[in-house]
């Protein structure tokens, strides 16, 4: 085998297959809680841009390894014989049906896989597994054992005793739940232990980072994407110049709400797409935060800025408008332009802060009328698809293929949120928003989608790259979010900033 090759073997229902489907990032895998489902073994390659890098083999478990043993050891008289004996046997048994499991679990192993031999860590250590070690130890081959924690409980200590009489590295390895740097330091680690897979593995660790990047850098321009469409649709209805446009502004609307839903669940799906995830279920609308409606106050609260960001931001957006004013006079404004722009922005932010797209009717030839909504002049508008996107991305980005459950987004970090992105970058995604806000008839700038999409990657980096093991803080409850009619006074009725736990980042 030109790439290396790592053996997946242990007892039926360990967690094998869900350790093949991780590592070789492949739903096709086949993975159940039925003993035995596994009767072949499967080839699982994993490729970047359609190079193999390594390859992993799901075999099915032992089922006779005492018997087996026994056949070996009747056999062999010196060490120096075992791995002769250990074909022997698979040449003898794999056509008689005696051993059909062994058999099929050894071939890869007598043909040069390593051995990566997973254990149930939640489940007491049994001198009924030796027997399978034993046998693994007489192929020759390098190996590594892996705890697999599939339940609660812990046997860790007892296991690492026994493991390490038969294997050189003994890992704790959670195939549902293993980080993506957790698995890039078991490639490593393989790659100690023959020298002629260091390279392989090195430029396999390698590939494997950029390729995680790239994905990153994808990633975030299909939420670039997405922001700069949702924030500049506009649904349009002619009428007849005598017709009474109020009927018709629920039903446009609505449509313009449904446009809305629409293009955020295309960007759902597409960012899924980007991680190999093609037929991922997902549930939003059971989540308690984000399963409320994009369009009501309390969604708004929650994912988008609080009520001092929200006006340092409307502030922004007015300064730049302020902007425009004094340099169309040459300066001699003497930059009143900008203060006045801050003023107004500022506190225009925080009165429309209820609403998205207004409802207008517009002048057309020929005495028609039209009815439009959009595009979304509301400051906090973005900040709350932002948020969503954030929230979406990084569950999508740590899920494992071993995951066969419905994604449900209920534990992810409050920093993902739009609140948690610091004043720095929320200048900068405003001077963005507030060129797609004014521009005509949805038409912007691509690079406009560029800049963007390079801000969104800054913040999604910073979360992304948070280390395995980090506490996760739930989404923010609808208690934290004041109603903006409250009699309180302006800083009182601020949601306080996110306690920061232990290990937690901020948005860069």
């Amino acid at each position: 085998m030109s790439a290396p090759a790592f053996a997946v073997v242990g007892h039926p229902n360990k967690g094998k297959s869900s350790i093949v489907a991780t590592l070789a990032q492949d739903n096709s895998v086949q993975i159940s809680p039925i003993p035995g489902t596994t009767v072949k073994s499967r080839y699982f390659p994993m490729k970047v841009d359609g190079e193999v890098q390594y390859i992993l083999v799901d075999t099915p478990g032992f089922q006779r390894a005492r018997q087996a043993l026994a056949w070996m050891k009747a056999r062999a008289s010196t060490a120096a014989e075992r791995v002769t004996v250990v074909r022997q046997f698979v040449e003898t048994h794999q056509k008689s049906g005696k051993f059909p499991d062994e058999c099929e679990l050894l071939k890869p192993l007598i043909e040069g896989a390593g051995i990566l031999y997973v254990i149930d860590g939640s489940r007491p250590y049994g001198e009924e597994y030796e027997a399978e070690m034993e046998i693994l130890r007489w192929t020759g081959q390098p190996s590594i054992a892996l705890i697999n924690l599939i339940r609660q409980d812990s046997y860790i200590d007892e296991w690492t005793a026994a493991l390490e009489q038969y294997f050189k590295i003994v890992r704790v390895f959670n195939a549902v739940a293993a980080e993506f740097q957790k698995r890039l330091e078991l490639l490593k680690a393989f790659g100690q232990l023959r020298e002629e897979w260091q390279a392989p593995l090195a430029r396999a660790v390698a590939t494997l980072e950029e390729d995680r990047r790239a994905r990153q850098e994808r990633g975030a321009f299909a939420i670039a994407e997405m922001l700069a469409e949702m924030i500049t649709l506009t649904v349009t209805k002619r009428i007849a110049s005598d017709e009474d446009p109020a009927g018709k502004e629920a039903d446009l609307a609505k449509r313009y709400r449904t446009k809305l839903r629409r293009r955020e669940q295309e960007a759902r799906r597409q960012i899924e797409r980007i991680y190999d995830y093609e037929d991922l279920q997902r549930q939003e609308a059971e989540i308690e935060v984000i399963e409320q409606d994009l369009f009501s106050l309390e969604s708004w609260n929650l994912w988008g800025l609080k009520k001092n960001q929200l006006i340092a931001t409307g502030a922004l957006s007015g300064a730049a408008l302020g902007s425009g004013f004094d340099l169309a006079v040459g300066g001699a404004s003497l930059l009143l332009g900008a203060a006045i722009g801050s003023v107004v922005g500022g506190t225009s932010a925080w009165f429309s802060y209820k609403r998205i797209g207004e409802v207008k009717i517009m002048g057309l030839p020929l005495g028609g009328r039209e009815l439009r909504v959009g595009p979304a002049r509301n400051l906090n508008f973005p900040y709350v698809v932002l948020g969503r996107a954030l929230y979406h991305h990084a569950a999508v980005m740590h899920r494992t293929h071993a995951q066969r459950d419905v994604l449900r987004l209920d534990t992810t970090a409050e920093e993902a949120s739009a609140r948690s992105i610091t004043d720095a970058r929320r200048k900068q995604l405003e001077r963005v928003f507030t060129r797609l806000r004014n521009s005509e008839n949805g038409r912007y700038e691509p690079s406009l989608v560029e800049q963007l999409a390079e801000i969104i990657d800054g913040i999604a980096l910073k979360f992304t790259q948070t280390t395995p093991g980090e506490p996760r803080i739930n989404p923010p409850r609808a208690r934290e979010a004041a109603d903006s009619s409250s009699n309180q006074t302006e800083g009182a009725n601020d949601p306080q900033p996110p306690r920061k736990m232990a290990g937690s980042q901020h948005l860069d």
